[in-house]
């Protein structure tokens, strides 16, 4: 069958079970949008090329499918790269799709000519130019493929404008086949981690992103339960344990409670698995678990050994190897290590001071007593992230959408929108700070024109949140450019484009605003006034260890 190149990328597309795309037309990628309007194909058009990334990074996460977002040549290529390297840090699988230039003119400097290939090289998992309209098709299915396999990751593919429009021998095949590398886990390292696991006496499991993408949380679950192992989540983690489980230690690292710190640090064995052992959860060297011995199981062999020594490495599949060590342990007995985890739990677990004004801790109880098990959270980055991550309990997972490593201010209420698209039947909460919300305000002008339902909460204390924190606790309390503009009202910039918004100032108001914007099956925006002096507290400064915790 004889199609346009453009066609053929809508069929490769669907081949691949694509139902939405998310981006924004422009010259190089006209051909494109002209097949799309023949396609039966769900398009969100974005305001602008980062938060189109962003959408198809939050659409990912909630549904487990690769994120597939578009932008033309140029200045719409470089638009995407922060959301394709946020999408990299957080192991995300999105395909960027971008226009370039014909192929004629490709080096010669020609208008909305970058190259976008080279510029995200570091942080993508792989990426094309298509330079043959024989290998359009193909190239397609490969970047598919290389996005999901393994540790997943951003691909770009960068198709010049005649390609698109060329004439391309199209044959449908669904059976694209890319030799896979396969990772055997060592039979010997197997034995020994077995071993470790059965003499260990105060162990704790660190549980991270990789149980999510690898659909190892039930096994994760059984293991807990049959070695009677206390569960820490890494922030990426959150939602591969049900928070509500007395195994649950919850949130560990910089913002985690003071009791899984401890629990952690008083472990004689970490069994981390699918997680990478970040900065803000490893901090000092050698200072996170001074008596553990390390299992580190990640499908990715880079990541063992790269932040801390690990005594023995597990390299393959997360939910893979969870099976195997299932099989072959039996029921373990650590009744001793759980009654001293809970003696140190009655005095270290997350607290505020609630007295009586609105507090954003009691927020994001209030959202979960209303809300219940019919909620997705999103978060921009800062306090407003921190503050979810500690108080609203998860209990499934792909239920949290959040910016890990790259810790991207602006993507909370565009990976929300792409959430909502991804998983109509749970509400998205947004859950921002008046510092990253004005990164990619735009967007709400999408959510109201879709009517993608997202409710968004925005925490306003009218400075950049957690760097006046850290200004106060750590810079004499220099405010250095933290303060924000106090006549800005945001429940007036969301009316203005579309969106219906309140402004709060007490927990009565919330209370009621937020059950009214659970009924209302449009976005919504709650601009919530609260202290700028209000912190993120227990707060591990960087490189210390749960012994230099403060608050």
């Amino acid at each position: 069958m004889i199609l346009k190149g453009a066609q053929v990328i809508i069929e490769v597309l669907k081949e691949q079970g694509v139902d939405t795309l998310f981006g924004i037309p422009g010259g190089s990628v006209i051909p494109l949008y002209d097949a799309l309007y023949d396609s039966d194909l769900n398009h969100i058009l974005a305001t602008h090329e980062q938060m189109a990334a962003h959408m198809a990074d939050g659409y990912a996460r909630v549904t487990g499918r690769v994120g597939v977002c578009i932008a033309t040549s140029g200045p719409g290529a470089t638009n995407l790269v922060t959301g394709i390297a946020n999408a990299y840090m957080d192991s995300i699988p999105i395909v960027a799709i971008t226009g370039q230039v014909a192929t004629n003119l490709i080096g010669k400097d020609s208008f909305q000519e970058v190259d976008i290939a080279g510029i995200t090289m570091p942080v993508t998992k792989h990426n094309f130019i298509v330079k043959s309209p024989d290998k359009l098709a193909d190239t397609l299915r490969e970047a598919f493929y290389i996005a999901q396999e393994g540790r997943p990751g951003p691909v770009l593919v960068d198709i010049p404008k005649d390609i698109q429009t060329a004439n391309i021998n199209y044959i449908k095949r669904k059976d694209f086949y890319v030799e896979e590398k396969k990772h055997s886990v060592n039979e010997e390292d197997l034995n020994k981690a077995i071993e470790l696991i059965k003499l260990s006496k105060r162990p704790v499991i660190f549980a991270g992103g990789g149980v999510i993408w690898s659909e190892a949380s039930k096994s994760l679950y059984d293991f807990a339960k049959k070695a009677m192992i206390p569960v820490a989540s890494s922030l990426m983690g959150l939602g591969c344990f049900p928070e509500d489980d007395e195994l649950s230690l919850g949130l560990i690292g910089m913002h985690g409670s003071r009791y899984a710190n401890m629990a952690v640090y008083k472990s004689d064995l970490i069994i981390a698995i699918g997680s990478r052992f970040s900065d803000r959860v490893a901090g000092k060297a050698g200072g996170l678990a001074p008596d553990a011995k390390v299992i580190h199981i990640d499908i990715d062999p880079a990541e063992i050994g790269k932040n801390i020594d690990v005594d023995v490495p597990l390299v393959g599949d997360t939910k893979e190897v969870l099976v195997l060590i299932n099989d072959r342990i039996e029921n373990i007995n650590h009744n001793e290590w759980m009654q001293e985890l809970l003696t140190i739990k009655e005095k270290n677990v997350f607290r505020y001071k609630d007295d009586g004004k609105l507090k954003p801790q009691w927020i994001i109880e209030k959202i979960q007593e209303i809300g219940k098990d019919n909620l997705i959270m999103a978060t921009e980055v800062g306090q407003n992230q921190m503050w979810t991550a500690q108080y609203f309990k998860f209990k499934e997972p792909r239920t949290f959408v959040t910016s890990g490593g790259l810790g991207t201010m602006g993507f909370g209420l565009p990976a929300a929108i792409g959430a909502q698209v991804g998983n109509p039947k749970k509400r998205v909460v947004n859950i921002a700070g008046d510092g990253s919300i004005r990164m990619n305000i735009h967007a709400f002008e999408t959510a109201a024109i879709y009517n993608i339902p997202v409710i968004t909460i925005i925490l306003n204390n009218q400075t950049l949140g957690m760097v006046r924190q850290w200004q106060k606790l750590l810079f004499n309390k220099r405010y250095s450019e933290t303060d924000l503009n106090p006549n800005l009202d945001f429940s007036k910039v969301a009316e203005a484009l579309g969106v219906a918004a309140k402004r709060i100032s007490t927990k009565e108001e919330f209370e009621g605003a937020f059950a009214e914007a659970i009924t209302y099956n449009r976005p919504y925006v709650l601009e919530c006034m609260i202290d700028k002096d209000e912190m993120v507290l227990p707060f591990i400064p960087a490189g210390g260890t749960v012994e230099d915790t403060i608050g």
